[in-house]
């Protein structure tokens, strides 16, 4: 089973932004319940879609500028990123099949 990728502020770019697949950004804290919550979600996605998504974490109150940059307010929220772009972002705890049926769309071969 992959490893989920630990993104900071420092990897963002190239990480995500210059990544050649899709990135799934799982903006979270250690504080937060609902990210205690949707950690297993992530992890199981990170697992289904086995390298076809990049799928990681960033822990918003130690990468403030990402955080920022991104406008996220709440926790968790999830940022699909595609060539470098937002292009799908889900706020607050919710079911793998809602997350799916948002994301799938963006994941389809163009």
């Amino acid at each position: 089973m992959a490893e989920l990728h630990v993104f900071t502020d420092d990897n963002f770019q190239a990480q995500v932004l210059e990544s050649s697949a899709p990135v799934l950004v799982d903006f979270t804290a250690e504080w937060c319940p609902p990210c205690h919550m949707l950690a297993p979600v992530v992890a199981d996605l990170n697992t289904e879609w086995n390298g076809a998504v990049k799928v990681g974490q960033l822990d918003a109150d130690n990468n403030v500028n990402a955080t920022m940059q991104y406008g996220v307010l709440g926790l968790p929220t999830l940022i699909l990123f595609k060539d470098g772009r937002p292009v799908e972002r889900l706020t607050g705890f919710m079911p793998r099949e809602r997350i799916l049926a948002k994301l799938k769309p963006h994941l389809s071969a163009d």
